[in-house]
């Protein structure tokens, strides 16, 4: 395991999570399962009780911890994607297998982990500033899922 990675809460459900994250994400992959040795508080002998995987090459671990915590927006992973066929099959990936929609580019995955699947031409247009950054920020504040085109229509003005 490395020496710093993301640990992130699930009720009982790390692994699944896990192996969705690294069949829709390139660059990731889950690399060991461990099983509790004995009953704990949410689980028994036996369960799986850690995930060590990576998302995009981030190195994480689900921990079955049990239905205690929830999940919020203030976690999330931003993916950036290259073009508009690259955002939607992510954005559907997510929002298909029982995730949900929200707005700017964020959706939540059937787990309740946030996902922001964001342009590079939104972020290169932060990047710029100005009015350009203004326009573009005005227009991906109206959408859910970011639309590219319209991104790169309000750079242009």
């Amino acid at each position: 395991m490395k020496k710093n990675v993301i640990c992130i809460w699930y009720d009982k459900d790390a692994e699944a999570a896990a192996r969705f994250y690294t069949e829709t994400f390139p660059d990731s992959a889950v690399s060991k399962v461990y099983y509790a040795p004995s009953d704990y508080p949410s689980g028994k002998e036996g369960d799986v009780l850690l995930v060590e995987f990576t998302v995009v090459g981030v190195p994480c671990v689900g921990l079955n911890g049990g239905p205690e915590f929830k999940h919020s927006e203030a976690f999330s992973f931003q993916i950036l994607t290259e073009d508009q066929a690259e955002t939607d099959r992510y954005w559907n990936a997510i929002v298909g297998n029982g995730g949900a929609e929200s707005v700017c580019g964020w959706c939540k995955d059937r787990w309740g982990i946030s996902w922001q699947i964001t342009p590079r031409v939104l972020m290169e247009a932060m990047a710029v500033g100005g009015a350009e950054a203004k326009r573009a920020f005005a227009a991906m504040m109206n959408m859910t899922k970011i639309d590219v085109a319209a991104i790169e229509a309000a750079r242009r003005g």
